[in-house]
């Protein structure tokens, strides 16, 4: 009977290990993710610098930018917060976690208009992302609501009162970080 017993602890302290193992890997690779991105960040150095082409044995570039170099700084330079917002968006466990698709989603767009090649490419994205910004902001408002209101266990008739009581603006964002 004993042994019994002792097995069954013994498999359950095999199977915790086994997941903070699991666990300590994938925060190591996150934690490699995050330290690679200085390096990554300097890639655009390694390109020519006093040429609008650059051919190698795999494909050729060809850009409007002054350099190939200042191409690669500008298209690095929104990589970059692409690359780790989008690290910290799969790895973040906040309930708000959903907002940083806004800041996110604004890199997309500038990083597109890089790539189209486009000299005017940070004039216009707002207007793309107000429909994303009127979804996702309100979710992420009523969530946080809720949230806060099962905390205090209030129920959703005084919810939906609150949201209906006129308040200044002041007031407004105050509420926003209570």
């Amino acid at each position: 009977m004993m042994d019994k017993t002792n097995n069954k602890l013994t498999q359950q302290d095999y199977k915790h290990q086994d997941k903070d193992s699991k666990s300590l890997v994938l925060g190591g690779i996150i934690v490699l993710l995050i330290a690679i991105s200085p390096f990554l960040f300097y890639t655009y150095k390694s390109l020519p610098n006093d040429t609008q082409v650059w051919e190698t044995f795999l494909f050729t570039t060809n850009t409007s930018y002054f350099s190939v170099n200042a191409f690669g700084w500008f298209l690095i330079g929104k990589i970059m917060p692409i690359y780790l917002l989008l690290l910290w968006f799969f790895t973040c466990k906040h309930w708000w976690h959903w907002i940083i698709l806004v800041p996110l989603t604004m890199y997309i767009f500038q990083l597109w208009g890089i790539i189209n090649q486009s000299k005017n490419f940070d004039e216009v994205e707002l207007i793309y992302l107000l429909p994303l910004m009127m979804v996702v902001i309100p979710a992420v408002y009523v969530i946080r609501a809720k949230l806060f209101a099962n905390i205090h266990k209030d129920d959703l008739m005084s919810f939906e009162e609150e949201l209906g009581q006129k308040r200044s603006t002041w007031q407004q964002i105050k509420d926003l970080f209570r």
